[in-house]
């Protein structure tokens, strides 16, 4: 195993806005690397890349990577996490979300075989569906309605594996797969709609927490900073993989827990408002990630207890309690894309 933690290259981080890739815009800019972030904005915001707006090494393209990259463009690393990743987000225009997985990787991948750098998906664990293992390895071949409401989330990423590993077999192309279980932390949206951020808000709020179903599905909770480690060292390994690798904390909680928890640390006295399950909502999700221990030397190490505390922290100080501050406060100039990266 031959783990490389840093460089003086160029990463591209497709979704470098969002939630998970703001994150990791700046780990790449701590360790060395130029930045250049692309993003559309849907669902990412400039707020994210506040600490970065006076970054020499960090630039923006505001672009959907459905549409062609620009044509001398030249990278090192590509990280792709460009989709929305909650069912409100996916879900609000399921055709472009599909083809975000699908044209738009199939785009990265080309950058990646015309820079020749090596290019890592951030897949999900919805790729299991509605499991019928339990916890999943990355040898399941999952239980997923193709035709359901979560089918353009879901499907999408499984078609984009198969694009990562077809273009690995035919253009010799280095890819790196992760599934991503449920990741929470700073950062999220406070309508991201995940269990996680929309309990928070709610007992920081006072509102209701609204759990769907009976509350016995369970899920397994993944801070930001394990997973962004754990992000890269797969791409940094050397090593070639022809398999996708787990990513997510093997805690497992039921959402009636998760709540406990959350209402315990705001001191909320807020109750529990019961709602229908939504379509193809999975009753399980938790990961095995032995392989990722073997290959990565990876495991999580923030508590949720921790974690949570955190996330409450980061939702309590932002205005009223929850929502994003208009972006023109927290950016004054708009980063545009700098040609001399081409």
């Amino acid at each position: 195993m031959t783990i490389r933690a840093s460089s003086s290259g160029t990463a591209l981080v497709a979704g470098g806005a969002g939630f998970l890739g703001s994150h990791l815009c700046g780990r790449l800019i701590a360790e060395g690397w130029r930045v250049i972030c692309v993003d559309n904005l849907h669902t990412g915001t400039l707020e994210n890349l506040g600490d970065l707006s006076r970054e020499s090494r960090f630039s923006l393209i505001e672009m959907d990577i459905v549409k062609p990259l620009p044509d001398r463009m030249r990278v090192d690393r590509i990280y792709n996490l460009a989709c929305p990743a909650s069912p409100p987000h996916y879900q609000a225009d399921p055709v472009h979300t599909l083809l975000t997985n699908v044209l738009g990787m199939r785009n990265l991948l080309e950058l990646a075989r015309s820079s020749e750098a090596r290019i890592l998906q951030t897949s999900t664990s919805e790729v299991y569906g509605d499991p019928a293992q339990h916890p999943q390895t990355e040898a399941y071949w999952g239980n997923v309605n193709p035709i359901g409401v979560r089918a353009c989330y879901d499907e999408g990423k499984r078609a984009a594996e198969t694009l990562c590993f077809d273009y690995r077999r035919r253009h010799g192309v280095s890819v790196r797969v992760a599934r991503v279980f449920n990741t929470y932390g700073p950062r999220m949206r406070p309508d991201d709609g995940r269990i996680v951020s929309n309990l928070v808000v709610q007992a920081i709020n006072g509102k209701p927490l609204t759990i769907y179903g009976s509350g016995a599905q369970t899920r397994s909770f993944c801070y930001v900073s394990d997973l962004i480690e754990g992000l890269s060292r797969l791409l940094a390994l050397d090593q070639e993989i022809d398999m996708p690798i787990n990513l997510g904390n093997p805690e497992e909680y039921s959402i009636n827990e998760l709540a406990a928890l959350i209402t315990a640390l705001t001191g909320s006295a807020s109750e529990v408002s019961y709602s229908p399950l939504p379509s193809d909502d999975p009753g399980c999700r938790r990961p095995d990630i032995s392989r990722a221990t073997a290959l990565l030397d990876w495991v999580p190490v923030v508590p949720v207890q921790q974690g949570i505390q955190a996330t409450i922290d980061w939702f309590a100080g932002r205005q009223d309690g929850g929502d994003i501050p208009n972006s023109g406060e927290i950016i004054s100039r708009r980063l545009v894309y700098d040609h001399q990266v081409a």
